[in-house]
């Protein structure tokens, strides 16, 4: 399986210099583990990936406990919606929240977190009323409500297209997102330097990479015919 693994990675490494514009520097990749067990990450990170993402607190406080002798070299993503009664769980356990959607969370982080917290707001560029999410024209307001925060640190901007979003309109989704990113760094608002985009998973990080993201969060193609 760790032979796979390494396939995999030289597969998702590649595809991503193929898509990467000439002069931007290659996202962060984000390993979602949600679905394998801490043998699995183990071997990821013997395979120099340092970056894991989680979608549910009892897993990743688990999977937090069962790899402390290896969490100093970790950095945890959690990146699924997260309740508000939750917060206090993972908060100070965690190196990013992808999923800032709403403003009783970034409350309730600001009265739990012990020190300031690097997060994205979750943006629904595409308006499907399944997704959760700050609409795009509320996100001015939205920051300029968040410069009491000083618990959270927004470091950028979060989306996901739809699944049955065709390519074009993935690219415009994406690029819409990156054009946001860049107006809200701009501003200059306290406490959101925006300089980030955490956008792509497995099935369209090649068409996020080329419309600049710097974060994609990939699961299966990590664990392609590996598990």
């Amino acid at each position: 399986m760790k032979q796979t693994l390494k396939t995999n990675i030289n597969v998702i490494q590649e595809t991503i210099e193929n898509h990467l514009p000439a002069g931007n520097e290659e996202p962060t990749v984000v390993a979602v583990t949600k679905t394998v067990d801490e043998k699995t990450m183990r071997d990821l990170h013997a395979l120099g990936v340092k970056h894991f993402g989680e979608n549910r607190p009892d897993v990743f406080l688990k999977k937090y406990e069962n790899l402390a002798d290896i969490n100093d070299e970790i950095q945890w993503h959690f990146i699924g919606n997260l309740q508000t009664r939750q917060v206090k769980k993972i908060i100070n356990d965690i190196d990013y929240l992808h999923s800032l959607d709403r403003l009783s969370l970034a409350k309730e982080i600001q009265k739990r977190a012990e020190q300031p917290v690097n997060c994205f707001i979750q943006v629904n560029v595409s308006g499907e009323d399944s997704k959760s999410g700050f609409q795009p024209d509320a996100l001015a307001d939205t920051l300029k409500e968040l410069e009491a925060y000083d618990k959270l640190n927004i470091i950028g901007l979060m989306t996901m297209a739809p699944i049955d979003a065709s390519q074009e309109e993935i690219h415009e989704y994406f690029r819409f997102l990156k054009e946001l990113q860049v107006e809200v760094e701009q501003s200059n608002f306290t406490n959101a330097p925006c300089t980030e985009v955490s956008m792509g998973m497995s099935q369209d990080y090649p068409i996020a990479v080329s419309e600049g993201t710097t974060f994609i969060r990939v699961g299966t193609a990590f664990f392609k015919d590996a598990l």
